[in-house]
């Protein structure tokens, strides 16, 4: 059996959410065994009203709750009975705990799983690394997102590598474009870290770096993951999803301003509905924190059921492809290759 720890507590919508996710993946992976962190009489309660299959759940009670005004280290140290916490503890301690998911306040979750889990051997720092939807209807990643905002190029290299081994491992992209996020696509645009960054990335064997990249053509298809530094790449996602809602709620004004406009889009409405599907984050999970020792995926504060559910099929998908050895092959060789040229 495959076990995954679900924090039940910290989103928009939780616990039912988190809960009912939570029983959606164990319904899609008849060898998933979940174990739910939030308050246990409530959890108990929406396990049975769901009719979730109790010999598989596990219910660990911790009923406090980091929210987003806790600073990231007073909670780590303080609030050891919320769920967050306490499912970080319970993956470092549980060898057989493979993952945990979170739709909890992001900082506290990169310092505790940084403080308590520790990194992969040779990963510098971890990194989040999201998936959002192209106009040709692949998939692009961004590392990192939000975890790190000031990084070196060595840095930015390793979330290239890690980044690739997760698009192979977890969506069978061989070979995943990688670009660089920068100003301009000459080489020699950018800032001192961006140019450094170029350099190294050319030269990281078994690494299809393809350049570099500007924001306007992220959702082209052009590329399967974009490395960035953790501000830059939060800014870019964030806009991207900002200006996709805009667009879809002013179309909705523009449908509803004019009755003929009403006609029309009855007869478009199996595309209009196609077009927001397309565009909704909760249909791509959440995003996986790469280089720590235990797979976290953490979904989006406002994730509803669906989207907790994909974050199930994401952490199972890592665990049973082995992604984590492979982010440890990976790095492992750069660490060598490095090693080699220095002492040349």
């Amino acid at each position: 059996m495959i076990r995954i720890a679900m924090d039940c507590l910290g989103g928009d919508h939780s616990p039912d959410a988190n809960i009912e996710g939570g029983v959606m993946g164990l319904a899609a992976h008849p060898d998933l065994q979940m174990l739910f962190l939030g308050d246990e009489a409530v959890v108990k309660n929406k396990l049975e009203e769901l009719k979730a299959p109790m010999d598989r759940c596990e219910i660990v009670h911790a009923p406090d709750v980091v929210t987003g005004e806790d600073r990231p280290l007073d909670a780590v140290r303080m609030k050891r009975d919320s769920s967050m916490i306490r499912g970080i503890k319970l993956l470092r301690e549980d060898e057989d705990l493979a993952a945990l998911i979170s739709t909890g306040a992001s900082g506290t979750l990169v310092s505790a799983a940084t403080l308590r889990i520790g990194r992969i051997e040779g990963v510098h720092r971890p990194a989040f690394c999201p998936v959002i939807p192209t106009m040709h209807g692949g998939i692009v990643a961004v590392c990192d997102s939000g975890a790190n905002i000031d990084c070196s190029p060595e840095q930015l290299q390793q979330f290239a590598l890690m980044g690739s081994a997760y698009l192979s491992c977890t969506f069978g992209i061989e070979n995943p474009r990688v670009a660089l996020l920068n100003v301009g696509v000459e080489s020699e645009k950018g800032d001192d870290l961006r140019r450094a960054a170029y350099a190294l990335l050319k030269e990281t064997e078994g690494l299809n770096f393809v350049g570099n990249m500007e924001s306007r053509d992220f959702l082209s298809g052009k590329y399967d993951l974009v490395v960035s530094d953790g501000f830059s790449g939060n800014v870019l996602i964030k806009s991207t999803e900002g200006a996709c809602l805009e667009m879809l709620m002013r179309l909705k004004r523009d449908i509803s301003s004019r009755f003929v406009n009403k006609i029309g889009a009855l007869f478009m409405y199996k595309t209009l509905m196609k077009e927001k599907k397309f565009m909704n984050y909760q249909n791509y999970g959440g995003s996986v924190l790469l280089g720590s020792e235990k797979i976290i995926v953490k979904g989006h504060g406002s994730s509803k059921a669906t989207a907790v559910s994909k974050c199930v099929d994401q952490a199972y998908t890592m665990i049973t492809s082995g992604l984590r050895e492979k982010i440890a092959e990976s790095i492992g060789k750069n660490i060598k290759t490095t090693e080699e040229t220095q002492n040349v």
